[in-house]
């Protein structure tokens, strides 16, 4: 353990006026939630919203949902490279994880293969605008709508992102985000489900009448470990627990099972003044992306007006990759590799796709590296990214580039 400035790869922060609400929220439990129903419904101007344990779990009920007024349909479409979690979900709602091969220039579907692979069986088609970063809604609505197909928005990294004007998870039928901690914002874990379909809603309303309420004995653990990350997010403190492998910090799971509550008082609370504390986040989100775009002077060219949860570069080779990682791992730089492998090489259900190839997913999981874009990262923390970059790229040795 190396006691060191080190920048976690993604935060997002929990003040004490959030704790503080976090707090009353546990007694006033119905007051904050309702309040906070009422602005999400304002600000995304959706006519339904439900709020649940984490984002995984609001894409199983919608899931639910949709096998109910679908249920002939089984296949999910989702990208061959995105978060391992919404396989799980899809597998948790007991149906069909299908894949579709996407671009490693925009992270987005491979539309060609798109519209083949979209069939009478496809339930859904999930986009998943990876690090914030919007897909083509438009495309996407116009192979699905004729079709009868339902579009669900994962906006799980883009609360706050818009495309053509329109924020991200209003755009289809019914979307999702994630209020984890490293998210655009946090309430410590949580998710949300926006949609203006009264049909969707009546079948998500019915599974969430059922959940169960987080007890008192939950929501104070929940409130320690909030209390933990407001303290250990910080980077001058954040070499502590990064220190720790039994942490699992950052680690990509398959979730074989995992709960599914109702929201509570708690993480209602801790969203208190959420709105200026996602405006903040996503405005240094932004600014940051565009500092690294200028001084790194990168050759992948990106929408400076994407609040990025995360910046995306490709190495040149898997070999370049591991070496720039392991620098600035040394340096706790807070760059990091995202997900380990393409959707179907996850060995629990790997089965499934024998014989199947995704290249650009592979490519992407082999060469992808992130650089970190939250509000704690300094302009010192910039420059020093940009030098260990330069330093590798320009093929000096890795003796010189830790110097």
């Amino acid at each position: 353990m190396k006691i060191q400035r080190t920048i976690p790869p993604a935060a997002a922060p929990i003040d004490g006026y959030a704790l503080l609400h976090g707090i009353a929220g546990i007694f006033l439990d119905r007051k904050y939630q309702e309040l906070l129903e009422r602005e999400l419904k304002d600000y995304f101007g959706v006519k339904h919203v439900f709020m649940v344990s984490s984002g995984k779990a609001a894409f199983t009920l919608i899931l639910n949902a949709l096998q109910a007024l679908s249920p002939g349909k089984k296949k999910v479409l989702i990208p061959a490279y995105t978060c391992f979690s919404v396989p799980s979900a899809i597998v948790k709602a007991g149906l069909e994880v299908s894949l579709c091969d996407i671009s490693d220039l925009t992270f987005d579907f491979d539309y060609g293969l798109l519209e083949k692979a979209v069939d009478e069986n496809t339930l859904c088609v999930v986009p998943n605008h990876l690090f914030g970063a919007p897909s083509d809604m438009n495309r996407i609505k116009s192979i699905c709508g004729p079709r009868g197909v339902y579009v669900v928005e994962d906006a799980a990294q883009a609360m706050g992102g818009n495309y053509a004007g329109k924020l991200l998870g209003t755009l289809g039928d019914v979307g999702f985000f994630s209020l984890g901690r490293g998210k655009n914002i946090t309430c410590g874990s949580g998710g949300l489900i926006v949609t203006n379909s009264d049909a969707i809603a009546h079948e998500i309303e019915k599974k969430c009448s059922t959940l169960e309420t987080p007890r008192l004995r939950e929501n104070l653990g929940e409130l320690l470990k909030a209390m933990l990350l407001a303290v250990f997010i910080r980077p001058s403190l954040y070499w502590f627990p990064s220190g720790m492998p039994f942490l699992k910090l950052g680690e990509t799971i398959f979730y074989k099972d995992f709960p599914i509550k109702k929201f509570s008082g708690l993480k209602a609370g801790m969203l208190r003044g959420w709105k200026k504390r996602l405006e903040s986040s996503n405005k240094a989100r932004r600014e940051n992306a565009r500092d690294f775009g200028t001084l790194m002077s990168l050759k992948r060219q990106f929408d400076v007006t994407v609040p990025f949860l995360r910046l995306p570069l490709m190495a040149d080779s898997r070999t370049m990759r591991a070496h720039i990682y392991s620098l600035a791992r040394k340096k706790g730089l807070g760059i990091s590799l995202m997900y380990p492998t393409s959707i179907n090489e996850i060995e629990e259900i790997k089965s499934h796709f024998a014989g199947m190839t995704f290249p650009g997913a592979s490519d992407i999981a082999g060469k992808i590296l992130t650089l970190p874009t939250h509000q704690y990262l300094s302009g010192n923390d910039k420059k020093r990214i940009m030098v260990l970059f330069q330093r590798v790229t320009q093929g000096e040795s890795s003796t010189n580039a830790r110097q």
